[in-house]
């Protein structure tokens, strides 16, 4: 199954009150430790949806990664529309695919075992999303088989993604996983500090 990813930074941050993709996590960014999660679990691109200091991420990650891989997109009107539109403008991107995973900027700490657990999931069932479980709570990273794409560009109900994923209720699979990593982001500065915790008791 050849998958890709969606990497949605381009929100303002302003719950954290700090640009949450460019937070340094040891000698990483966050987003750089997003980016090398998808890559290790073998996704083939990964587009990456900027908004707010679209240039200075770009540069940063140009500066890091052969780029053969990366797809810069940019969502103009990031201070107005929520992550569904952003997602759209993602998927608008992708390279032909079997499936892909969708991520936020700010969950650095997904293990592989995790995308592979979901991408064997959506493989033995045929289900058109797959979602990582704890406790019995959907978390990222779905993935989202290509099947998907068009109901989601069409898609113009109020409730962003999660109407979206409430419409295709039936059509979703999901799958136990014993991963941390899916329940912390860096929403805030609280939130930040356990994932500083998280990475270096990890590590």
């Amino acid at each position: 199954m050849k998958t890709n990813g969606i990497i949605v930074a381009a929100g303002l941050s302003s719950r954290m009150k700090a640009f949450k993709p460019l937070l340094k996590l040891k000698e990483k960014t966050i987003i750089e430790y997003s980016i090398d999660s998808m890559l290790n679990a073998g996704v083939n691109q990964i587009v990456v949806v900027l908004g707010f200091n679209s240039e200075e991420v770009e540069n940063l990650l140009r500066n890091k990664y052969d780029c053969s891989q990366l797809t810069f997109i940019y969502n103009e009107k990031y201070a107005e529309t929520d992550m569904l539109a952003s997602v759209k403008l993602g998927v608008l991107a992708l390279d032909n695919c079997d499936a892909f995973y969708l991520l936020p900027g700010d969950m650095p700490a997904i293990k592989t075992k995790t995308f592979l657990m979901v991408k064997d999931s959506i493989s033995r069932t045929g289900a058109m999303v797959a979602f990582p479980t704890i406790n019995g709570q959907r978390k990222h990273p779905p993935l989202i088989s290509w099947k998907c794409i068009d109901f989601i560009i069409n898609f113009h109900g109020d409730g962003g993604l999660r109407e979206l994923w409430n419409q295709l209720e039936d059509q979703i699979v999901t799958v136990h996983v014993e991963d941390f990593g899916c329940t912390i982001d860096a929403d805030t500065k609280e939130d930040y500090n356990r994932l500083v915790h998280y990475m270096d008791e990890k590590n």
